[in-house]
């Protein structure tokens, strides 16, 4: 089933946030997340906030049915930021660089296997003017494996303040930016 890609900035974002709910509604009621309601309306909940931040992009697949099968979203992470709740400080070139730190990258799980993930994520990061792209894993996710195939390294650790382990990783950023065909 063919799928369109479509660009949003903060300004066009908000149409998008019911099915992009929804949609995290459904990924992240898998193990081994089992998020519930409450998690899902704290994440609703927030989005306005994230949408206000530096650099922020939301990319979206949809389906023929314009049904939301995938998304990924970031915002600039600005230099010397790093991630709240690492165990580690990261290199000194990492924290001092601009990174641009994806917040979610999700696809519905009757399309993934498909490359929706890896055109969302080309998409978002494609241009992208941060050194860094950076983002938080759950290590007992399959997500985690298919970061690592795609030459995410990890560089710290953290926690959600559920207390869930997150693998903090890192893949640097072509410094001109790349046109995909």
């Amino acid at each position: 089933m063919p799928v369109t890609y479509t660009v949003h900035t903060a300004e066009s974002a908000t149409a998008v946030f019911p099915a992009l709910v929804r949609l995290y509604a459904v990924v992240y009621a898998e193990p081994p997340y089992a998020e519930g309601p409450e998690q899902v309306a704290a994440f609703a909940g927030g989005l306005s906030a994230e949408k206000e931040r530096p650099g922020f992009i939301l990319v979206v697949a949809q389906d023929d049915d314009s049904a939301l099968v995938g998304a990924a979203y970031g915002w600039t992470m600005t230099a010397g930021r790093w991630w709240t709740r690492a165990d580690t400080e990261p290199p000194e070139d990492l924290r001092s660089a601009s990174k641009f730190a994806v917040m979610e990258w999700v696809v519905h799980p009757d399309r993934r296997g498909a490359g929706i993930g890896g055109e969302l994520i080309h998409r978002l990061l494609d241009g992208r003017p941060e050194s860094w792209a950076t983002l938080a894993s759950n290590p007992a996710a399959p997500a985690r494996a298919i970061y690592q195939r795609a030459g995410w390294q990890q560089v710290g650790r953290s926690a959600m303040p559920d207390g869930t382990p997150m693998d903090l990783l890192v893949l640097p950023l072509p410094a001109a930016p790349v046109r995909r065909r």
